[in-house]
Parts: C-alpha cells; sequence; structure tokens
C-alpha cells in the first residue's frame, strides 16, 4: 500500500496548512474530506492570480465543479510594512529569489501587521456544488493544493495577497537606492507585458542607446551574514571585492582599460595603492606577498601606475641612444659624483633614472638601502634632473 501523501514539505508549504487548520477558523469537520479528495487527485486546472485562485474539481457529477477562491489583498499601507520587513535585510530577498521564505521574515511580517498567511475572514471561496457549507469539500481540497505551489515558490503567497512576483522584486530594487534625503516610494505597477502572439506581430523597433556611464561607482550590496568559515571569506572582504569590480566596470566603459591585462603583480600593486598601511599588510599575507614589497609597488603604482610599477621592478638592456642621452644630462646638472651605468638604470650620488619600456624615464630617490619612486615619467631626462 502507498505511503499516504501528505501536503507541504517545505516548513512555509506546512505553514500554509497549519494557518487553514488553525489560524482560518475554517470548518475542522469539513477539512478531512478535503484532503481526501486532494490525495485522490481530483483538482485540475489549479491557476493562480493576484488575489485569486481558481480550480475545477470532479465530484459526483461528469461535469467538474469551479471552485474560485479569493484571499484577502493588502492594501498600500500592508505591502508598505512587507517590503520594509524584506528589505531589512539582503538575506531576506536572496532566499526567495533561491525559492524559500525565510522564518524570520514570515514572523516579522505577521508581528508588523503583515501576515503573508490567511488568517480569519482573509478567505472567501466559491463552489459551483449545491453543498453550502464553508468550505465544501471541493474548496478544501483545493486548499490543501495550494500548499504544492507554496512549496514550490513562496512568491505564490505574494501573489495571493495582491502583487506577483515581479512587482515585488522591482520595489524592493526602487527602495534599495531612494534620492538622498527622500522617503522611498512604492513605484507604480509594472506593465506585465504582451501575450506571445502580439509579441511576434511587433515591427522591431530600433535598439536604443546605452545610458552613459555613472559619474562614479556605485556602492556594493551589503552582506549581512559573513560566508561559511571553510571559505576563509568574510563579507567586508567580498564587499571590498565588489567595490572594486564595480570601479573597474566603469573604468573599461569610460577608458576602455581592460584590468584583465593586468599581471598578477600589476593587479595586487593597483589594489594596494587605495589601501592603508594595515590594509596592505593584510593583503599582502592574504597574497604571500612581502608586505615591505607590496607597500614599495603601491608607492609606485601611485606615482606612476603600469610603467612605475615595471621601473620599480625590472631590469632590462636598451640601445645606447637614451642612456647616452641621460648621461650628458647628468654630467651637465653639476651633480657631485660620477654616474654609474647598469643596464637601464644612471646613478649618481642620490639619484637614480630608470628607463622604461615604455620609451620614459622614471626618476628615484635614495631612502636609506632603497631606492624609492619620486613623481610621475618624463619622456625627457632632463625634466628629472632638475
Amino acid at each position: 500500500m502507498p505511503p499516504r501523501r501528505n501536503f507541504g514539505t517545505t516548513w512555509w508549504g506546512r505553514a500554509w496548512v497549519d494557518a487553514l487548520e488553525q489560524r482560518a477558523k475554517l470548518d475542522p469537520n469539513r477539512l478531512p474530506r478535503g484532503r481526501t479528495y486532494a490525495r485522490k487527485g481530483t483538482v485540475g486546472e489549479l491557476h493562480f492570480g493576484a488575489g485569486e485562485m481558481t480550480a475545477r474539481v470532479r465530484g459526483s457529477r461528469p461535469q467538474p465543479y469551479k471552485v474560485t477562491i479569493t484571499m484577502r489583498t493588502f492594501t498600500d499601507g500592508e505591502w508598505d510594512t512587507l517590503l520594509g520587513v524584506v528589505g531589512t535585510q539582503l538575506g531576506h530577498a536572496a532566499a526567495l529569489l533561491d525559492g524559500e521564505l525565510p522564518g524570520a521574515l514570515a514572523e516579522q511580517a505577521r508581528e508588523a501587521g503583515a501576515d503573508l498567511l490567511p488568517g480569519p475572514g482573509d478567505l472567501r471561496p466559491r463552489c459551483s456544488c449545491p453543498d453550502s457549507a464553508n468550505p465544501c469539500k471541493h474548496v478544501a481540497a483545493v486548499y490543501y493544493l495550494v500548499a504544492d505551489e507554496v512549496d514550490r515558490d513562496p512568491f505564490t503567497l505574494f501573489l495571493l495577497r495582491g502583487r506577483p512576483r515581479v512587482d515585488v522584486l522591482a520595489e524592493l530594487r526602487a527602495r534599495r537606492s531612494p534620492a538622498r534625503g527622500e522617503k522611498p516610494q512604492l513605484p507604480k505597477r509594472v506593465d506585465e507585458g504582451l501575450t506571445p502572439k502580439a509579441a511576434y506581430a511587433r515591427r522591431p523597433g530600433a535598439i536604443p542607446a546605452l545610458p552613459p556611464p555613472p559619474r562614479v561607482p556605485g556602492p556594493p550590496a551589503v552582506l549581512d551574514l559573513d560566508p561559511p568559515p571553510v571559505t576563509g571569506w568574510t563579507a567586508a572582504a567580498l564587499t571590498t571585492l565588489a567595490a572594486d569590480a564595480a570601479a573597474l566596470a566603469r573604468d573599461l566603459l569610460t577608458t576602455g582599460a581592460a584590468a584583465a591585462e593586468l599581471t598578477f603583480e600589476e593587479d595586487l600593486a593597483r589594489r594596494a595603492a587605495a589601501r592603508t598601511a594595515p590594509e596592505i599588510t593584510a593583503l599582502a599575507t592574504a597574497a604571500q606577498v612581502p608586505p615591505r614589497d607590496l607597500t614599495r609597488w603601491a608607492e609606485a603604482w601611485r606615482e606612476a601606475g603600469r610603467g612605475g610599477l615595471a621601473a620599480h621592478r625590472e631590469t632590462w638592456q636598451p640601445g645606447p641612444g637614451p642612456l647616452a642621452e641621460a648621461q650628458e644630462v647628468l654630467a651637465d646638472a653639476g651633480l657631485p659624483g660620477k654616474p654609474k651605468v647598469w643596464r637601464n638604470r644612471l646613478t649618481q650620488g642620490e639619484l637614480q633614472l630608470r628607463y622604461g619600456r615604455d620609451a620614459r624615464w622614471y626618476r628615484f630617490v635614495r631612502e636609506g638601502p632603497e631606492w624609492r619612486l619620486d613623481g610621475p615619467p618624463s619622456a625627457s631626462p632632463l625634466d628629472l634632473v632638475y
């Protein structure tokens, strides 16, 4: 004998059933007959709309009975309350998109006066059968089958309260970025679009131009919880990466510079250049690079970007022409000592000029045992000597 079918495999599906059996104040003697009808597969053509569900239920007559159940929809004030609850935590919306209804969301909404589950007087059924009981067994069967749809998609509860998934998500997005100083407002209802037939009958229009890039990168979404500890990530680290990605995307739109062309060391220096000393140390530890090295890389990147980092880290052998020119400039400058030439570097006293592969000169000054990049590059060594 096959096991008896139950309704509500998720906690929110079971909560719908519990609400029917306890909170909605339906006739408890009528509901068991509805469960039996639902288990026999008598319900068909189950459809959902804003604040309404309809179905056809086979009974004792050849023609199925038509069942229509309306559920009290929320007022604008109640929707404002509910969306405020959903928007308090980014995890609420994320869970809904993953097909889950957070228990905390449902409980907070109920306490705030915007209960997604039905209460007394919220459900108003009609059935074409002659039974005048509320609910009749055909209506009760539909009630239980609704639990299957709620299991599959918790947005069904939002639809039964009056707004489809697309409207709810659009309103949540609008609330995330209100104008400064303005109170978030509910946007107008979203156009539900065209039927496939009407869409295919339309002439294709011109492709609209892309909007201009934003003047500044947008802020990333705030993560409420850290990822699992085994990942080694934190919400703060992910937020930093998201902000960096937004900045790179804007740069790509405005300048066409592709960050993907940077090497690991170049991208690490670029990221370190925008951080404080403690943050550079943490970044160096995570990247397994000596903090002192990354500090120098960051300084070079701040001064001259990609070329400055290359001048700081690389040596190479250019042709004699540029080096001879720089030697003459140093000789004319009257600096103490004699210029020393090694590969692409000319050193005289506390000053060192380095010739880059980009055909530009970079000025370095001695700082203890190390050389530090001192300012932007120039095509002429003469600009850097004085």
